[in-house]
C-alpha cells in the first residue's frame, strides 16, 4: 500500500486548513473560500505557468513554518508561493498587503483608459472590482496616457490593447488549448504589446476561449459588442450537441434573443470547461440550444444582483417552463424560435 501524503497547515486571517505538498497560497486560500481570498489578474488555476505577473495578489507571511517560524521579510505573491507546514499569511487582515494593492492597481490604471461606459466588460471586469476597492479617484500621472493603434485581428474577436494588462492568459491559452498559436507578446518594457504576426487572423476552434479568459476588456466579441449591457441580460445555463466540445455553455439572452455565448465560469471567474468557436459564435438561435435553466453567478457582480443572486424555486420554475415546456429552441419548432 502507497503511504498518505502528510497535508500541510496554513492558517490564512485566521482561519485554518490542511493541504497537500506544493499547494499554492492562493489555492489554500480558496479552499477555505470567504473574502480572505486574494485577488487574481493573471493566475489561472486551468492554464499552466500563469501567475506572477500582476502582483495582485501578494499576501504577508508572518510566520514561514513550524520548522522556521520567522516572518518573510517581503510580501510574496500567493500564486507563486508554495504552503510550509505550520505556515501563518495575513491577506485581509494585513495593512502592508492592502496598501500594497492599492498601489499596484494604481501602476495599473495609469494608462489604462477611463473607457467603462462604453466597454463590453463593464460589469463583470476584475479591474474594474480593484478599483472600486483600491483605486484612487484621480489619477498622479501627469502624462498622457499610453495609446496603441488599432490592429485587426479576425472577424470574430476585437482586440483594444489600450486596456490590455498584459497578464499573458491569452497567449498560455492559445499555446496550451490551440494547435497553433498566432499570437504573443511583441517587444519588451513599455512598448509590450500583444499582436499577432504581420496582421494574421486569430481562427482556430478554440481561440474564442482569449474573450473568457481576458480578465479586463482588451478581447471582446465581435459579434455580440455593443449589443447590450450585461446586466440587462438574463444568463441561463444552456447545452447543444456538437461534436467540437462539451456543449455546456452560458447564453445570455435579452427577450428570447441570444446576444452572447460565453464559457460556465466559476465563482473566481475561471472558465470551467472550454467551448468551441462554433457554439460561441455561431449558434445564436435558441433551436440549437436546450436551456437548463438560469445561472447563478457566484462572483460578486453587478449581474448577480437581484434573484439571479439566490433563484426563487418559484421563479426558476418559470423559466424552466417558458423554455422547456414551449419547447422553445427545439429543432421541432424552428418557426417559434425564428420569430
Amino acid at each position: 500500500m502507497s503511504e498518505e501524503v502528510k497535508k500541510f497547515k496554513i492558517t490564512i486571517d485566521g482561519q485554518t486548513t490542511e493541504v497537500l505538498p506544493g499547494t499554492t497560497i492562493i489555492e489554500a486560500a480558496r479552499q477555505i473560500g470567504g473574502k480572505s481570498v486574494p485577488p487574481a489578474m493573471c493566475y489561472y488555476s486551468k492554464l499552466e505557468h500563469s501567475g506572477g505577473r500582476c502582483r495582485t495578489c501578494l499576501v504577508e507571511v508572518s510566520k514561514g513554518s513550524e520548522a522556521d517560524p520567522r516572518p518573510m521579510p517581503k510580501l510574496v505573491a500567493s500564486c507563486r508561493t508554495a504552503v510550509m507546514d505550520g505556515m501563518e499569511v495575513k491577506n485581509l487582515t494585513s495593512e502592508r498587503t492592502q496598501e500594497a494593492r492599492k498601489a499596484v492597481t494604481e501602476f495599473m490604471l495609469i494608462h489604462h483608459p477611463l473607457d467603462c461606459p462604453v466597454c463590453d466588460q463593464a460589469g463583470e471586469c476584475h479591474l474594474q472590482d480593484l478599483s472600486y476597492e483600491h483605486g484612487l479617484s484621480d489619477s498622479r500621472m501627469e502624462f498622457e496616457k499610453k495609446t496603441f493603434d488599432a490592429e485587426d485581428i479576425g472577424p470574430n474577436i476585437k482586440l483594444n490593447m489600450n486596456r490590455c494588462i498584459l497578464c499573458a492568459r491569452c497567449v498560455l491559452l492559445a499555446n496550451q488549448l490551440t494547435e497553433e498559436r498566432e499570437h504573443g507578446i511583441l517587444f519588451r518594457g513599455e512598448h509590450a504589446e500583444i499582436g499577432t504576426y504581420l496582421n494574421k487572423a486569430l481562427e482556430n476552434d478554440f481561440i474564442g476561449n482569449v474573450i473568457d479568459v481576458c480578465p479586463v476588456g482588451a478581447l471582446t466579441d465581435r459579434t455580440a459588442r455593443f449589443a447590450s449591457r450585461v446586466w440587462f441580460t438574463k444568463p441561463m445555463n444552456a447545452t447543444c450537441n456538437c461534436d467540437k466540445c462539451s456543449g455546456k455553455a452560458v447564453i445570455w439572452m435579452k427577450g428570447e434573443e441570444i446576444v452572447r455565448v460565453t464559457g460556465r465560469k466559476d465563482k473566481y471567474g475561471e472558465v470551467e470547461e472550454f467551448i468551441c468557436d462554433d457554439c460561441r459564435f455561431h449558434k445564436k438561435d435558441l433551436k440549437y440550444w436546450t436551456v437548463e435553466g438560469p445561472r447563478n453567478i457566484e462572483r460578486h457582480s453587478v449581474i448577480s444582483l437581484n434573484h439571479y443572486e439566490t433563484p426563487q424555486p418559484k421563479e426558476q420554475t418559470n423559466l424552466w417552463n417558458h423554455f422547456n415546456q414551449n419547447k422553445i429552441g427545439s429543432p421541432d419548432k424552428k418557426e417559434t424560435s425564428n420569430g
